[in-house]
């Protein structure tokens, strides 16, 4: 069984303090010490969340692009997300928070994400001064591939066609990506968010070119499931937490191992009041309160009911049960940026 690539992580959007690298890949916190071996680069430019087929076109063209001038390919992002910092409070359904996102970047074969802090400061950057000041003089860029729907500056002045003539000016390259899924309908995070929350994983998951994923802290419950034959490892999830309540067959992540699944959110019988994302893991009998755990959906088996007493609600569990059992082992990967996150068994192709 594979192993997951990604790390185990909480929902959480603190930027790392420090650079941490691994054998062929860098995470940076900023920009104000940039290695010399990733200067010169070509940078991806977005915020790129979910890191969609989009996306992906993005991050292909910059890959290419450094391929061809023999320099790094990174991927400059931001964090929070720049609807959360204008908005009273957080708000956005997230698909990808930071740990998520460095962690398909390093699977799509980069040398280096980046990530700057997004403030209302950073956003009253005159778009020439964000130029000058983090592609020029920071990164020292060779190239820059951005999205069609890419805005930076004061003001959102910041256009493709800008950076296209900052690129002429000052000498580096600029490519933009239409991020068309059938070549007429862009791909974007709202329709992967609108697609989950109306319960659409495989549409979502399409969109992704992956299995969508996230990851959480197990805490304890009301032990309701042990009760009914179905003990479930208990996740708390976000306020902003957007996926449809009902339940699911899943790949789970724990400590480098993939397990099989069947989870559920919503309690429409007891307490529904932001209620924890439970999941029962086949086969499995560990204490694992404070792990850390990757969920990964392959399919959206119904939405939520109610029952008339627990022998009608165990019924129902015992077939879900088994759906999720045939979906878990007829699971095969999305594309190659699927293998290579290690949820899901079988060869790509």
């Amino acid at each position: 069984m594979a192993s997951p690539k990604l790390p185990s992580r909480k929902h959480d959007e603190t930027i790392q303090t420090n650079m941490t690298a691994g054998k062929n890949f860098a995470r940076l916190d900023g920009l104000s010490a940039v290695p010399p071996a990733l200067r010169g680069g070509v940078v991806a430019i977005g915020n790129f969340d979910g890191c969609h087929r989009g996306h992906q076109q993005v991050f292909a063209a910059a890959r290419a692009m450094a391929e061809k001038k023999g320099v790094p390919a990174l991927v400059l992002t931001f964090e929070p997300h720049p609807r959360d910092v204008f908005a009273p409070q957080p708000f956005l359904y997230r698909l990808t928070y930071a740990d998520q996102k460095a962690g398909l970047v390093e699977a799509l074969g980069f040398d280096a994400v980046a990530f700057m802090e997004f403030s209302r400061d950073l956003a009253s950057v005159e778009a020439s001064d964000f130029v000058a000041r983090y592609l020029l003089d920071a990164l020292e860029v060779s190239g820059v591939v951005v999205g069609a729907d890419f805005h930076f500056g004061k003001g959102r002045a910041g256009t493709p066609d800008f950076l296209l003539a900052q690129g002429e000016e000052h000498g580096f390259s600029v490519e933009v990506c239409a991020m068309l899924d059938d070549g007429t309908e862009p791909v974007s995070s709202s329709r992967v968010r609108d697609a989950l929350a109306g319960g659409d994983v495989e549409t979502a998951n399409a969109l992704l070119g992956y299995h969508h994923f996230f990851s959480g802290t197990i805490i304890e419950g009301d032990k309701r499931g042990r009760e009914l034959g179905y003990p479930t490892a208990n996740m708390a999830v976000p306020d902003t937490f957007g996926l449809a309540q009902g339940v699911y067959a899943v790949k789970i992540g724990l400590d480098g191992e993939v397990f099989d699944g069947v989870a559920a959110y919503g309690k429409p019988m007891f307490n529904n009041t932001r209620p924890p994302f439970e999941t029962f893991i086949f086969d499995f009998d560990r204490t694992i309160y404070g792990k850390s755990l990757d969920i990964s959906l392959l399919g959206f088996i119904r939405g939520q009911m109610t029952f008339d007493g627990l022998t009608a609600l165990i019924e129902q569990m015992d077939k879900d049960t088994a759906t999720a059992r045939i979906i878990t082992a007829q699971a095969r990967p999305l594309s190659e940026l699927d293998a290579a996150l290690g949820f899901v068994d079988g060869s790509f192709g």
